[in-house]
């Protein structure tokens, strides 16, 4: 079996798009391989700032020959009265190469059976390869010399190798050839003989073109050096890919600032290295930021004294700034920034961040009232929970909102509580992060995304499709994850409807925003339930209790019982509207309506979903006696609709659970 090796070398491509690529590349050549019937083992996609390359292994010399049935004009159209071909029948088998004697009717109508020789691999590389490549997409492409296509950098060489063997292919500009080059102040015009010797032949000139072999060793190296001093490095997802995607040769090196900059918040310097300068920030076993930080550089040598003056030269200036505005905002206490919130739009039609504030408020002296919390904490985190916004820190590092307020709250000697739900009423921050863990938080939270998400629909903003620009689809299921993380006992609904009351806009908003609350729920929860019980269940309005509501899937998950299922459908079935008159005993003329009545008194919910659901399994037999027994629509009116009226009360210990008619 063949191996194919593609390797487009560029100019620095922008960190963001080289995922994108590889994913890109990855489908197109698997889908061109795939569509032309060409097998192969594996398509491996490896990338640097100045490469693309692709490696293709288990490929056959060739397309395997097909046998194809061609569908022609109608018989009669193709022959004429003598039985010789017409025009349009000599036509058909010109157009398919194929003489008389290859044709053949059936159902009234010519056909041709034609044999179609396999292309060559090195043919089908050399006419698709160019293709693939050409059907990238990415933000911000650029166009270069005189050539009218675009891509996201310049293209400085190819290399196109099929074994020992070149394929000859034109990318935009560039002739392909057998010779890469390693990284930029290492090795140029390394000749590949072949695939297999590629990666280490790279790995030789300075580069490691894996970009999951160079994420690992970043981690090693990080880990090692932050080892040294003792030390531990919290290295998050997104700042691991990008120092990947900058890097062809990752190298590691500790640098230091000076101590006076761990005055200012925590998050602000971690920011300031993370976010800002890419650097790896260190802490000390306790969680504790120290002032050293680790930068990967894509240097090769051993003198590591100009990189570490230019960082700190960098970062002392960020740090400069944090440290001048957090000494200016903290000449006043917090709350002294809130008045400033008046000038500050929260959005168009629905008042200032003041006026949210205030709505907050209120919405989070409603919830701990309903959740039986009486702490004064609760309204003062609520009070404060925006000021920081107002602050020259905040306005400088906008992603830091709550955290620097939390910290502002602690200089002005707020308690512990209200620092914490300052910071956490912001929290999850996204899909995979946290929760609150304070009372406080998760209270002030919960009031905040409400009134949010409440104000987009009064606002006749409501997401569709993938705009959702003021994210209520992240609120949601902030308060989704919150409610159900800790088993918050809170009727939603009568929050919805006090945080719409509170707009300075009136708008029929209840029903559109609990269904845009199930909807969450159901997605939230479709990778561990199946979405026919989570819609099922949905039939009892979820957001009067969502953990309520969680304990019913969990429960109708387990259910494997048919004659449950069919049983309760039979009754949901005959029931088409609700009967609400009470069952007389004196008029039951059979034992089996006595049984099933006595039998339905019985089965009561106590707190355990699973064991009601048991219960309504357990009275199955007696269920179906009374259909095996009794006729429900007897000729005597009063008879049947007491036995309408029997089955309605069974119907309602059915549909306490879930629907059932869902679940089919």
């Amino acid at each position: 079996m063949s191996k194919y090796l593609l390797e487009v070398g560029v100019e620095e491509l922008p960190y963001k798009f080289i995922p994108m690529a590889i994913a890109q590349l990855q489908t197109g050549f698997e889908n061109f391989l795939n569509t032309n019937n060409v097998t192969f083992s594996n398509v491996k996609v490896m990338a640097t700032p100045r490469r693309l390359a692709v490696i293709v292994s288990g490929l056959p010399f060739a397309q395997p020959d097909l046998e194809k049935v061609v569908k022609g004009p109608i018989a009669k159209v193709a022959f004429d009265e003598n039985g010789n071909l017409t025009k349009a029948g000599e036509g058909f088998a010109a157009k398919n190469g194929v003489t008389k004697d290859d044709l053949y009717i059936e159902d009234n109508y010519l056909y041709a059976k034609i044999s179609v020789k396999g292309k060559n691999t090195k043919d089908l590389l050399q006419e698709n390869v160019p293709v693939i490549f050409s059907k990238l997409q990415g933000p911000h492409f650029m166009r270069w010399g005189t050539n009218d296509v675009k891509f996201s950098r310049p293209i400085r060489w190819v290399l196109s190798i099929l074994d020992c063997e070149e394929v000859k292919i034109k990318i935009i500009d560039k002739e392909s050839s057998n010779v890469t080059n390693g990284h930029r102040f290492s090795t140029q015009n390394i000749q590949i003989d072949n695939p297999d010797e590629y990666v280490e032949k790279l790995r030789e000139a300075k580069v490691i073109v894996d970009q999951d072999e160079r994420k690992e060793k970043i981690i090693e190296l990080t880990k090692a050096e932050a080892e040294k001093l003792n030390a531990v490095t919290k290295i998050s997802d997104d700042l691991l890919e990008e120092v990947t995607f900058i890097t062809e040769y990752p190298v590691a090196v500790t640098c230091d600032f000076d101590m006076a900059y761990l005055t200012i918040p925590q998050e602000v310097a971690v920011t300031v290295m993370e976010t800002h300068q890419r650097y790896f920030a260190l802490y000390d076993k306790n969680g504790k930021l120290i002032n050293k930080f680790i930068t990967i550089t894509n240097y090769i040598g051993n003198e590591f004294e100009n990189i570490k003056a230019g960082n700190l030269r960098v970062i002392k200036a960020r740090l400069d700034d944090a440290v001048f505005f957090f000494n200016e905002d903290t000449k006043k206490p917090l709350e002294a920034y809130v008045e400033n919130l008046k000038g500050m739009t929260f959005q168009k039609g629905m008042g200032s961040v003041y006026d949210k504030t205030q709505r907050i408020i209120k919405l989070s002296e409603k919830i701990a009232s309903e959740l039986g919390i009486n702490k004064q904490s609760i309204k003062r985190t609520a009070e404060l929970c925006k000021a920081d916004l107002a602050t020259n820190l905040v306005f400088e590092f906008t992603e830091l909102q709550g955290f620097i307020g939390a910290d502002y709250a602690r200089v002005a000697g707020e308690e512990q509580g209200v620092q914490d739900g300052i910071k956490e009423h912001y929290f999850p921050l996204n899909a995979d992060s946290e929760t609150a863990k304070s009372v406080e938080g998760q209270i002030v939270g919960i009031a905040d995304k409400i009134d949010t998400i409440c104000a987009v629909f009064a606002a006749g903003k409501k997401p569709t499709g993938s705009s959702d620009p003021l994210g209520v689809r992240r609120a949601a299921l902030g308060i989704i994850k919150t409610v159900l993380e800790h088993n918050i006992k809170l009727d939603l609904s009568k929050i919805i409807s006090d945080a719409a009351a509170l707009l300075p806009v009136k708008s029929d908003i209840q029903k559109e925003v609990e269904e845009f609350f199930v909807q969450r729920l159901i997605i939230f929860l479709n990778s561990d339930y199946s979405k026919n019980v989570l819609e099922a269940c949905a039939s009892n309005n979820p957001c009067n209790d969502l953990c309520d509501y969680l304990q019913r899937v969990k429960a109708v998950s387990t259910l494997k019982d048919e004659k449950l299922l069919e049983n309760a459908n039979r009754v949901l079935r005959i029931l088409k509207e609700d009967i609400n008159s009470d069952v007389q005993t004196a008029l039951f003329a059979q034992q089996a309506e006595e049984d099933l009545y006595k039998a339905v008194q019985e089965v009561n919910f106590k707190g355990d979903y699973k064991q009601y659901l048991n219960d309504l399994i357990q009275i199955n037999p007696i269920v179906t006696k009374f259909f095996d027994d009794v006729l429900v629509m007897d000729k005597d009116e009063k008879v049947k609709n007491n036995r309408l009226s029997l089955l309605n009360q069974l119907k309602n210990k059915y549909t306490m659970l879930t629907d059932f008619s869902k679940m089919g």
